[in-house]
């Protein structure tokens, strides 16, 4: 769809995302079949979104659409959504609510390289890789992207993981074994 569209969009999308405490990251309209879907992509800088949040504005940003001309009369699907973990950081902000996080960077010149990073400037970053403090400039990255880890080992201490010693109190004469499971026919 047109860039004019979007860019209406999201003059009419930023101050309802901002009275919410978010920011608006993008608007994506797509034309999907009779109709045009409009996202709008948003994040909270304190931890994400809640299901509450996004409902308040997608009824907000709904309502002001119905009541606007930037999409004409033809139908749409509004969806709103948060970045995602795959989501690139292009912004310092971005950076911020990465800290403490692995990140897998691609430099404008050299190896692309991981580190979690420990603290998030205005212009740069202080990531710790393999033990040792890097400075990373965002004008040098040309591409950056948090790496999606289910567990970090350093964060559980193994003291307080409880031993499985198997189920307690389970009456395994009232369930069916393989063999008697496989002779049933």
């Amino acid at each position: 769809m047109s860039a004019s569209q979007a860019k209406a969009l999201r003059s009419l999308a930023e101050p309802i995302v901002a009275a919410l405490d978010c920011d608006l990251e993008d608007v994506i309209i797509r034309q999907a079949g009779q109709r045009r879907l409009v996202r709008i992509v948003v994040d909270h800088p304190s931890g994400g979104l809640t299901l509450d949040l996004v409902a308040s504005i997608s009824r907000e940003i709904s309502r002001v659409l119905d009541d606007s001309a930037v999409l004409g009369q033809s139908a749409f699907v509004l969806e709103v959504t948060s970045p995602g973990v795959d989501r690139p950081l292009t912004l310092p902000r971005h950076w911020t609510r990465a800290e403490g996080r692995l990140v897998l960077v691609a430099p404008r010149s050299g190896e692309a390289f991981k580190g979690r990073v420990r603290r998030a400037e205005e212009t740069q970053a202080v990531l710790d890789v393999e033990g040792t403090e890097t400075i990373v400039t965002y004008a040098e990255v040309a591409q950056a992207v948090v790496q999606v880890e289910f567990s970090r080992i350093a964060e559980v201490d193994l003291e307080d993981v409880p031993e499985d010693d198997g189920p307690d109190d389970v009456d395994t004469a009232s369930m069916p074994n393989a063999d008697s499971a496989s002779e049933e026919g």
